[in-house]
């Protein structure tokens, strides 16, 4: 009995016979996206966002299980086969508080649509991560992907600074952070949108009024490959050719 006891425990040991307790599989989230429907979007609310001859946002449904998770606007960018990336919009409260204490019914719960920070999905799993992206400012920064990196032009917390910026998801740290020029915000937009090149792998961006600036991205760093011509005040600004890079942690200063 004992022997037949071991010969068993060895065939189920071995993959041979099936084990009577299995592990219990993952469940597998429905994740989808609904049809895009317009909603009124108040350049008054969110002057700086608006783009031009706006006067409606596009949105839809993000639907984990069949329930809404989330509103967003824009395309979808694929990261990988299991996960994609996509804007959020939020519709926030605009009312000013005077206007509850007055009894100006007209403009009470005045709600307004505006676009948000970016979400990470999970296609398998349902789940929903803000993407935290450094110096983005959801009025100026319009991102550009590739991959899994995001290039968009940021400003600073300060409000006086326009940085070159390209984040990769998962990295805490900026892969590049560049003066670009001061930033007034009188003078919308503030950058074209960035584009990116394969080969070599590099980033190109257009600060408004400036000569375009691109920056070649080489393991670990990214390297100014093509002067602006101007040097920026207070800071330092590499020359075609030169050996100095730009590292992900060592970040220009504003």
């Amino acid at each position: 009995m004992r022997f037949n006891f071991c010969l068993i425990l060895i065939a189920v040991a071995a993959g041979l016979l099936p084990a009577t307790h299995s592990a219990t599989p993952h469940k597998v989230h429905a994740v989808a996206l609904g049809h895009f429907r317009t909603v009124p979007y108040s350049k008054t609310g969110d002057p700086a966002g608006a783009l031009p001859d706006e006067d409606s946002l596009k949105i839809r449904p993000l639907v984990v299980d069949g329930r809404i998770k989330e509103w967003t606007t824009g395309e979808v960018h694929d990261i990988t086969d299991r996960t994609f990336v996509v804007r959020r919009v939020v519709r926030i409260n605009d009312d000013l508080p005077e206007n509850s204490t007055s009894g100006k019914v007209a403009e009470r719960d005045r709600w307004v649509w505006q676009r948000g920070p970016w979400l990470l999905i999970e296609k398998t799993s349902g789940r929903v991560t803000p993407v935290k992206l450094p110096d983005f400012d959801t009025a100026v920064s319009h991102v550009i992907w590739f991959r899994d990196y995001a290039a968009y032009c940021g400003v600073t917390r300060s409000g006086k600074s326009l940085y070159a910026v390209v984040a990769q998801l998962t990295i805490r740290k900026p892969v590049l952070s560049r003066k670009l020029s001061s930033f007034d915000a009188e003078n919308l937009p503030a950058c074209s949108d960035p584009q990116w090149q394969r080969k070599p792998l590099q980033i190109t961006f257009f600060p408004t009024g400036k000569p375009p600036v691109s920056f070649q991205f080489i393991p670990g760093s990214t390297a100014l490959i093509e002067d602006s011509g101007d040097e920026v005040e207070g800071e330092q600004t590499a020359r075609t050719g030169a050996q100095p890079e730009t590292r992900a942690d060592a970040p220009a200063k504003p």
